[in-house]
């Protein structure tokens, strides 16, 4: 194990710091599990499916739906009576301070927390709400590192104990009693774990417990492709700042590596291996999918790691931390159109045919009715050629079979999945090229085949301009259409014939001229 002849031994900072070992890591954790049963309990530990050889820990169950008060409270068990009368600090995105509420309840003594402003008021609110009349919240700053900066110097000012939510032994240790669980579950051993890092004080303090426990385990520190900061201090020798910080994954948004988290995760973590956003999201499915549990970001990035490679695994047994649920329930449009993406069963084609009447039909009734279309985005801006947007869902297979079909059919598209104009969902459109125009929203039940039925039995003597379609996952589906005629008798015609409420609608309304000039 990396650094295991090392464990005993005193490693000095760049400033002469000495630095505590491994073993003295291990014995704070002994401690520690003697202590953090005071406020809360184990949390499960159990098998992700029968299908999945990869086991979870359900840190999302805890009171704080997060680990984070195992590390706050084993920290701030140990104040002097003085120092709980005086308060303390803390700085977080969320977790560690709602874990400092918690504390502050059980030691009784009280917390000026320091957030940043970009935090959601989902988070601000759990955070009053379990503290109460001991927590003052104060917003300062767009970051974690901006609010810590502010709130370490407040502690100075006032002389009040700082609780570092990740470069402290006490709170690293706080946070490994989590892997004393796991090997008490009985469901040991593992080969290998998959540990998200943002600090690194969860990753340093269950890396330390597993490997005294599972001496063979392979420990792998699981990072966002913009969030790497541990990969980073690892590969300069010593922690740096990341130039960017993605926060979509904001309980893990850390721009630059702890001291000490740095110093035990060089010898405790065998490698590392970075996840992206819509990886995170696909791993948010599997959790949706198989437990009806909805994690936040951050705490199915472990799990995320796994699923990129778990296809190399040859029947090892693995284990990942879902280590939160506090998600803002803002983030939850975003994940479902990625995950998708990230599981490689979504992409997005943009199609180029002609400009004119049926040629979307002919798209349709060539191939596609075959597969299943998730969004639709279309918008007229040419005379003489239209680059209509389709989002298909299948099975990774698949696509290359239906690349193929294409060629062969001679129909030219490109794979714009992640392309701006996708991903905002930006339909361009030009008004002055329509002559009769009519838009029509319609509601049909969201089956194969059913809007496709609907565009052939009464659309062939029209020119679809706009077409604005995405799944919600209900069970009827929703569109926004716009048709152009060649005369006004052509429109009355069509209208009249619409409105008799073919019976593959549900309902359908033609748009007020009012909000058709916003449209158009």
């Amino acid at each position: 194990m990396p650094g295991s002849s090392d464990a005993g031994r005193k490693e000095l900072s760049e400033a002469g710091t000495s630095y505590p070992t491994i073993d003295e890591l291990f014995q704070a954790i002994l401690e520690a599990r003697q202590q953090v049963y005071g406020i809360a309990k184990p949390t499960p530990f159990h098998r992700l499916s029968e299908e999945e050889n990869v086991y979870i820990k359900r840190e999302d169950q805890s009171p704080i739906h997060a680990y984070k008060w195992r590390g706050a409270y084993n920290r701030m068990r140990l104040l002097s009576t003085e120092e709980r009368m005086h308060g303390v600090v803390c700085a977080s995105a969320g977790n560690h301070a709602q874990g400092v509420a918690l504390a502050t309840q059980a030691l009784e003594t009280h917390a000026e927390v320091f957030m940043p402003r970009s935090t959601p008021l989902m988070k601000q609110e759990a955070v009053k709400s379990i503290g109460g009349d001991a927590v003052h919240v104060r917003l300062e700053g767009d970051s974690y590192d901006d609010a810590s900066r502010v709130a370490k110097a407040f502690s100075e000012q006032e002389e009040k104990t700082f609780i570092h939510p990740y470069d402290d032994l006490a709170v690293m240790a706080g946070q490994g009693t989590l892997a004393d669980e796991i090997v008490m579950s009985g469901e040991g051993a593992f080969d290998i774990a998959y540990l998200q890092i943002g600090g690194g004080g969860m990753a340093a303090g269950v890396a330390c417990w597993l490997k005294r426990y599972y001496p063979d385990i392979e420990i792998v520190g699981v990072e966002g492709i913009d969030q790497a900061s541990m990969a980073a201090a690892m590969k300069a020798g010593r922690p740096v700042e990341l130039e960017y910080l993605d926060v979509f994954c904001d309980g893990t948004a850390v721009k630059k590596a702890g001291e000490l988290t740095s110093h035990f995760c060089r010898q405790l973590i065998d490698r590392y291996l970075t996840v992206s956003n819509d990886e995170v999201c696909a791993a948010m499915q599997l959790l949706w999918d198989t437990h009806r549990q909805v994690p936040e970001p951050a705490g199915a990035m472990g799990l995320a790691g796994w699923l990129l490679e778990k296809e190399t695994l040859s029947g090892k047994r693995a284990l990942a931390i879902v280590c939160g649920s506090n998600m803002d329930f803002g983030q939850l449009s975003y994940i479902v159109r990625h995950a998708g993406i990230g599981s490689a069963n979504r992409r997005y084609y943009r199609f180029s045919i002609p400009e004119r009447k049926g040629a979307l039909l002919d798209l349709l009734e060539t191939f596609l009715d075959s597969v299943n279309i998730i969004e639709f985005q279309h918008g007229m801006s040419n005379l003489e050629e239209a680059w209509p947007i389709l989002g298909i869902d299948a099975m990774p297979e698949t696509f290359s079979a239906l690349e193929d079909q294409l060629r062969k059919l001679g129909i030219r598209f490109e794979d714009a999945t992640g392309d701006e104009d996708v991903e905002f969902r930006i339909i361009r459109y030009n008004s002055e090229l329509i002559r009769y125009p009519c838009f029509i929203k319609i509601e049909f039940p969201e089956r194969a085949g059913a809007l496709r039925e609907f565009l052939v039995s009464h659309c062939q003597q029209a020119s679809i301009v706009y077409f604005n379609y995405s799944y919600t996952g209900e069970r009827v589906g929703r569109a926004l259409i716009g048709f152009d005629f060649d005369s006004v008798s052509g429109r009355e015609e069509f209208r009249k014939g619409i409105f008799e409420r073919p019976a593959v609608l549900r309902d359908v309304r033609e748009i007020s001229a009012s909000a058709l000039e916003r449209i158009v």
